[in-house]
């Protein structure tokens, strides 16, 4: 019995380690039981246990009214950028920036569950993505609003790093669209769209959720 116990420990924290590679992703169950080499229906039992013990988030596909084919499967988010950080391994195949982004989504995404929760807000969080690739990182749906964030983890700004927030702009005129990035500039696009500095919008992100 005692063997059997490490031997599922053992899987159980290889599979910690291979689920990181899917933060803030679509996960892909028979990939990941390759990786960790058991069975496909063991690794969908550990990602309920994760959601179970709140140690893990599914973020749900936005596909209310949709004038695209869209992508409809969850997400996938460890609940702390810290945890993530910890957990993600790296080495000289993984690009520092690639695991940065991904970290800067999930401080995003918990500090928005957080203001929610705290402060009894209607929001219901979600991503949105086009059959194409075309995505916005979250979109909160309210009673009265729809806000759309994009967060990039880079300190100059490029035109197609607003695609998506165009695309979502276009299917939902009402929307309010802000772009997220680690520059230090404020600026207003066409299309509505707001830059912003990522930690200025940390700050200031209870009084936007708070706004409308």
């Amino acid at each position: 019995m005692q063997e059997g116990l490490t031997r599922n420990f053992a899987a159980f924290a290889r599979f910690l380690e291979i689920a990181s590679f899917s933060q803030g992703n679509v996960i892909n169950a028979s990939s990941i039981a390759r990786e960790v080499g058991i069975d496909r229906q063991v690794i969908q039992n550990y990602f309920s246990i994760l959601e179970d013990l709140l140690l893990a988030k599914f973020l749900p596909a936005f596909t209310k009214r949709a004038k695209r084919r869209l992508v409809t499967s969850d997400k996938f988010y460890y609940f702390d950028a810290g945890v993530y950080q910890q957990l993600r391994p790296k080495g000289i195949l993984d690009a520092p920036s690639e695991i940065a982004s991904a970290g800067l989504e999930t401080l995003f995404y918990q500090t928005v569950l957080a203001l929610i929760a705290y402060k009894k807000l209607d929001y219901q969080v979600y991503y949105w993505r086009t059959e194409n690739g075309v995505e916005v990182d979250f979109v909160l749906y309210g009673n009265s609003t729809l806000l759309a964030f994009e967060i990039k983890h880079a300190q100059t700004l490029h035109s197609r790093m607003t695609t998506g927030l165009k695309r979502f702009k276009e299917d939902y005129p009402m929307a309010k669209c802000y772009l997220l990035y680690l520059g230090q500039q404020t600026l207003y696009l066409p299309n509505e769209i707001i830059v912003m500095p990522f930690a200025q919008a940390i700050v200031q992100l209870s009084s936007i959720l708070s706004l409308f």
